[in-house]
């Protein structure tokens, strides 16, 4: 009997061994989803919905934004007292001011 056990014990390891497998691929899939998340907001040329999706940004900095276009450098937003200093610093990963 024991050993009945032990073979269906051994049996149900060995059918899990492919599931589990298979979730130790997801974070690996998720990991190269992200760098494409991490896409930078181009300042220069954001629509008003791309820059209203960063932490901070509501429809009048949005539109404060735009209207102090073009930027030669992110750190304009601040400089340009378009945006706060803390706002500024929650985004600045996220944003770019491209050059034309």
């Amino acid at each position: 009997m024991k050993k009945f056990a032990a073979l269906i014990t051994a049996a149900l390891l060995a059918a899990s061994l492919p599931v589990l497998a298979k979730d130790e691929k997801k974070p690996a899939a998720d990991a190269k989803a992200a760098p494409a998340a991490m896409a930078q907001v181009d300042l220069n040329s954001a629509t008003k919905e791309e820059l209203m999706k960063l932490d901070g940004i509501g429809e009048a900095r949005a539109d404060a934004i735009i209207k102090g276009r073009p930027y030669k450098g992110k750190d304009e937003l601040v400089a340009k007292k378009v945006l706060p200093k803390a706002v500024y610093d929650k985004i600045k990963d996220k944003i770019i001011a491209k050059q034309k």
